[in-house]
């Protein structure tokens, strides 16, 4: 029996599949779409992968890793030592971030922003990314505890916990400050830049982890005020979700300036390379903070996303001027005292 005949009665030219029905069902026995070919399945798996550790986010690690480094031994450039620790911190924060993807997967689903998340889009299994990510912890352990000391593997350790464990499992869904103390997790490459090198601690890379931490808030909060909308839809309590925005650029300001101070911490051990590049690029970046409170406050139309990009340029221009000044070893402003 062909399909359109009736299962009794004349075959008569009523019942026959008119042009357009004739067309329709065509349509209805079009062979599915073929299977991607395995290399192409293959690529998918790999790019899904790499997403998973957020390539871009890491960007902050080889910003705030480097110059840490170079000042921790000022005059010298040890490029064994600033690629092993690159490495070990890449795979630590590539660890750290597949995990929040994990944990996050469900809120994930619900934003416009994160929507095409590996996990979100179920391109990779939970558990398949779980796995990854301890992976790459062990891997971040191995190489930092190898190829420089066991002081910077426990503090990227230490990172990882603090991020998955404290900042994604408990503060992000919990309170409007999530991201002043989580940011903590992002401060940590200038600790383990500086054990590296030296296989301790002291008030230096501290002040940096400081100008970081402040640096965080304003940076983030920006973000947050132009994706207000999918941090309400996935019930994350972000302080532009649950505050006005005079209120959210008021205390901008207060982190900004609380970035820049910290900043100046710095300028005893350095050169005056770094203390203009200091001033300047402080100078600069607190200026555009106050002209977004002073509009908000106006009621003037507003764009945070260009105060999240110049804060990246920010932390970038003031970093690269401590890598220079590093570099050239210029004797510091503490020894003329």
């Amino acid at each position: 029996m062909r399909i359109g005949e009736r299962v009794s009665g004349d075959h008569t030219a009523a019942s026959r599949p008119t042009g357009s029905q004739s067309a329709s069902r065509a349509t209805v026995q079009e062979s599915p779409a073929p299977t991607p070919s395995w290399p192409r399945r293959l690529q998918a798996t790999v790019l899904a992968y790499i997403a998973l550790t957020k390539p871009r986010v890491i960007e902050l690690l080889l910003v705030a890793t480097i110059p840490v480094m170079l000042q921790a031994d000022r005059g010298h450039v040890d490029l064994a030592v600033i690629a092993c620790t690159l490495l070990g911190g890449w795979l630590g924060a590539a660890s750290a971030n597949t995990l929040n993807m994990v944990v996050d997967a469900d809120i994930d689903k619900k934003m416009k922003r994160t929507a095409r998340r590996p996990l979100a889009r179920r391109a990779v299994a939970p558990r398949s990314a779980l796995i990854f990510g301890i992976v790459l912890w062990a891997a971040s352990f191995a190489v930092l505890w190898l190829a420089a000391n066991l002081l910077s593997a426990l503090l990227v350790s230490a990172t990882i916990i603090f991020y998955v464990g404290v900042y994604t499992m408990i503060l992000k869904r919990r309170t409007w400050q999530n991201v002043v103390w989580g940011g903590a997790a992002g401060c940590m490459p200038t600790l383990v830049g500086w054990a590296a090198v030296t296989g301790s601690l002291s008030w230096q890379p501290i002040v940096l982890f400081g100008v970081i931490f402040f640096w965080t808030p304003p940076h983030t909060w920006a973000l947050a005020m132009r994706y207000k909308e999918d941090y309400k839809a996935a019930g994350v309590p972000m302080l532009p979700v649950i505050a006005t925005e005079e209120r959210v650029t008021r205390q901008m300001v207060i982190y900004t300036w609380l970035t820049v101070l910290c900043s100046l911490v710095l300028i005893p051990a350095t050169s005056w390379i770094y203390a203009a590049v200091a001033i300047l690029a402080g100078a600069w970046f607190a200026s555009r903070v106050h002209i977004l409170y002073r509009d908000t406050r106006r009621g003037a139309e507003v764009a945070p996303l260009k105060i999240f990009l110049q804060s990246n340029e920010y932390l970038a221009i003031l970093f690269c001027g401590l890598a220079i000044d590093a570099v050239i070893g210029l004797q510091t402003i503490a020894d003329y005292f």
